[in-house]
């Protein structure tokens, strides 16, 4: 059996061809793609590889996705074929010592599935067996699509000590800072989300619901206009970097109150370094938090939270292709002319 398919070749180097489907093993299944979306993390493979996503060349490409079950493998249980499904983009062991502990986001032997821009996709077992679930009816596959992205953000949410009435700040608003900011104002928080795009201030209003919307072309530095949105200008309750640079992270700390948190959701690129002032952390006790990907616990949640329209992911696709048109979408994605493209065969 033949598909269509994007396969990475190198950094700016993808090609829509066909290949040979895989077929579903043992405790697999086999999905045909009826949505996927652009996401940061692959618009950053596409332009420089990525170590743990694409491990061998030739590679399938994309991890936003769903679509229904086509085939069963061998002693698959709990599913049937034309199930309509969404699948994270990874699973945990189970088995090593940060999942005995819970911490399964951080599991050693975390298995991360690629492939999504195709026809059809094969779910492993592993994946099949915690992370992948079943959609409702009247949900459109583009919005079950959104689960694994808003997964990260959940998993961030909850981490961050938000209380109703607190002042949070979120640099970087981009799909994952958007969702951060949705987030937020769901727990009761005022918001003033801070970007450059226009496409993107103003989904920071229509989709997140902001509270205040800051240019950063017009405030390059927004400290003292931050501040001055803050009860005696003390800074901000919490303080959220959804860009992944360490400039950026260096600022947050600017910008935060004594007794705050400053939350570092942006991963910067391996190797480089920040320089914080000690005193801030340890005399004005702010509090540092990061998180990393997500976990079966959180992947169940984004879904609930958008089938019962708390997250109108919806709002984020500004634009709708065809799969063969891949590396263009992704372009448009990198340029900031879009927030999400919906992939579609």
């Amino acid at each position: 059996m033949k598909m269509k398919a994007v396969r990475y070749y190198a950094p700016l180097d993808i090609r829509y061809e066909e290949v040979n489907v895989k077929e579903p093993a043992e405790g697999e299944v086999l999905v045909k793609v009826e949505a996927a979306l652009t996401c940061g993390t692959d618009v950053k493979t596409f332009r420089r590889g990525h170590p743990l996503l694409i491990k061998e060349t030739p590679s399938g490409f994309g991890h936003e996705f769903s679509g229904t079950i086509c085939k069963l493998g061998e002693g698959v249980k709990n599913f049937e074929v034309g199930d309509r499904v969404v699948a994270a983009n990874s699973a945990p062991c189970g088995e090593c010592f940060f999942c005995e502990r819970g911490e399964e986001n951080l599991c050693e032997n975390l298995y991360l599935l690629n492939g999504a821009y195709a026809q059809y996709i094969t779910i492993p077992r592993l994946i099949v067996e915690k992370n992948l679930l079943k959609i409702p009816d009247d949900m459109p596959f583009a919005h079950a699509a959104f689960s694994e992205p808003l997964a990260n953000v959940v998993h961030g949410i909850e981490r961050t000590p938000i209380k109703p009435g607190d002042t949070v700040g979120i640099i970087g608003i981009g799909p994952i800072g958007l969702m951060f900011a949705r987030l937020a104002k769901l727990k009761g928080a005022r918001v003033i989300a801070m970007g450059r795009n226009p496409l993107k201030l103003k989904a920071a209003r229509d989709f997140a619901h902001a509270d205040e919307i800051i240019d950063l072309k017009k405030y390059p530095d927004p400290k003292d206009f931050v501040l001055s949105l803050t009860e005696g200008g003390r800074g901000l309750d919490v303080a959220v970097e959804c860009v992944g640079l360490p400039e950026i992270w260096e600022q947050m700390f600017n910008l935060v109150r004594r007794g705050g948190t400053v939350h570092l959701f942006g991963g910067c690129s391996s190797g480089t370094s920040v320089n914080i002032d000690t005193r801030r952390i340890h005399y004005d006790e702010v509090n540092v938090v990061s998180v990393f990907h997500h976990t079966p616990k959180y992947f169940r949640e984004a879904l609930r939270l958008i089938s019962t329209g708390e997250v109108e992911v919806e709002k984020l696709i500004t634009k709708t292709m065809q799969m063969k048109y891949a590396k263009k979408a992704l372009e448009l994605h990198k340029n900031g002319e879009v927030i999400k493209v919906l992939l579609e065969n």
